[in-house]
């Protein structure tokens, strides 16, 4: 080949008959011949399942998305007054935001999950940084946790946020360990096994902890709680992450959803929180988060906010604008900030309506297990602790579409289907569906 390519007067051909013996003739092969076909993402290939579902009665309980009674997706009222401002505003322009994002937004942002009274905030032992959305926020977090921390094992609840793990592992961690939440018997969150799970975790692991509307059981420890797995995390030398998707969203109430995190930074605890507005604010496309630092000593502060900067920078270099300026009125603005409370705490109620009657709606047709477990959950998502085969039937039969976890969304349930959705799961449950379709089809 050598001495070939050496040759100047070596026509084309020849060069080409040389390759192809060397090498086989590779011409009809693809770049992207190696490129593998991954499985859809669930809960996205659900709604397009739902879409295409012509059935009068279908539901869909899978997507995390809040919608009306009348089963439509919902601007709040004041959203849309800061909305049309920002657009109105002839003073704003296109040009880039800093690398960490609209100051004015990360302030309004960071003083709602921590209290405009937080000591770590007036003695600025904190660093945020506006990021794209929630999943961004724990991306970033992620990563510094590994190329800054030089964290590798992170603690998972079981079962977590679906996507946790695969950003975490993208982001660098190399081993995952589960701590037990769920109790599949009882149907509650077992604290007892949670913190014996905690005790026996390798010291100086990151833990990951949902601050409120658990995703996807929507139970949460109680105050009582938090602080003893404050008190685990403390002995271990546990480091704190912070999932914060629905604050707010869960009770209607910001500050009751954010108590474990004030909880453990009085505490004395460093730790990452990973915001978003997906939810409360109803900004789902427009993708704003938020990564929130907090430090014991605040000459850390400089560094922190530094890695944070290089680490954006390669991953996307620049956070969108829109979002955060809409953001940024409506908590900015003690008028708008209440009206947005008000709408909150309407979105709430509406969930534990639906909660407390789909709960009661199964113990009247005598579903077997035990169904409370709904009513005591916060936020938008239930475990209802189906097989994935009783799922599967639940979406197949009964056009109800629900993760194969047995994840819904409370959000989906309204006055017009519920008795629907309750009969159904009744019939999966008890199998009487299945036996009522053998008698019929005996008869004829």
């Amino acid at each position: 080949m050598l001495k070939l390519a050496s040759n100047c007067l070596a026509s084309r051909t020849d060069i080409l008959k040389i390759v192809n013996r060397e090498h086989g003739d590779s011409r009809d092969k693809s770049a992207f011949a190696d490129a593998k076909l991954i499985p859809p993402v669930e809960v996205f290939h659900l709604r397009n399942l739902y879409l295409l579902d012509t059935h009068e009665k279908k539901v869909n309980l899978g997507i995390g998305a809040y919608r009306t009674e009348e089963n439509n997706p919902f601007v709040l009222p004041i959203v849309k007054k800061c909305e049309v401002e920002v657009a109105n505003n002839t003073k704003l322009n296109h040009e880039y935001l800093p690398i960490l994002g609209n100051a004015e937004y990360t302030k309004v942002a960071t003083e709602l999950l921590l209290g405009k009274d937080c000591k770590a905030i007036k003695e600025n032992r904190t660093v945020s940084a506006q990021t794209v959305a929630g999943t961004g926020a724990l991306r970033i977090g992620s990563e510094f946790l590994c190329q800054c921390l030089k964290k590798r094992i992170c603690l998972l609840s079981d079962p977590s946020y679906g996507n946790h793990i695969n950003i975490l592992r993208q982001a660098g961690f190399k081993q995952f360990r589960k701590y037990p939440y769920w109790n599949q018997k009882k149907k509650k969150l077992d604290i007892a096994r949670l913190l014996a799970g905690l005790c026996n975790a390798p010291e100086g692991a990151v833990v990951l902890l949902q601050a409120s509307g658990h995703n996807p059981t929507g139970l949460d420890p109680t105050m009582k709680q938090w602080q003893q797995i404050s008190e685990v995390v403390k002995m271990r030398h546990l480091f704190p992450f912070f999932d914060a998707a629905y604050i707010g969203f869960s009770s209607g109430n910001p500050d009751l959803d954010a108590w474990g995190i004030r909880y453990f930074i009085k505490q004395g605890h460093e730790t990452l929180i990973a915001q978003s507005f997906s939810k409360n604010m109803g900004l789902y496309n427009e993708r704003i988060g938020n990564l929130i630092a907090v430090l014991n000593n605040k000459s850390y502060a400089p560094a922190v906010a530094s890695e944070f900067t290089r680490l954006i920078r390669v991953d996307y270099s620049n956070p969108p604008a829109y979002g955060s300026r809409i953001i940024a009125r409506v908590l900015g603005n003690k008028s708008n900030r209440r009206k947005w409370l008000k709408t909150l705490k309407m979105m709430a109620n509406r969930v534990k309506k639906m909660r407390k009657e789909l709960a009661e709606k199964l113990v009247e047709l005598e579903t077997p297990g035990t169904w409370d477990h709904i009513t005591q959950g916060h936020g938008m998502f239930a475990y209802l602790g189906l097989t994935p085969k009783q799922c599967e039937k639940l979406r197949v039969d009964k056009h109800i579409y629900l993760l194969s976890s047995s994840r819904i969304n409370i959000c989906g349930l309204n006055s017009k289907n519920i008795d629907y959705v309750a009969k159904s799961i009744n019939e999966v449950v008890t199998g009487s569906d299945s036996k009522n379709r053998k008698k019929k089809s005996c008869k004829e």
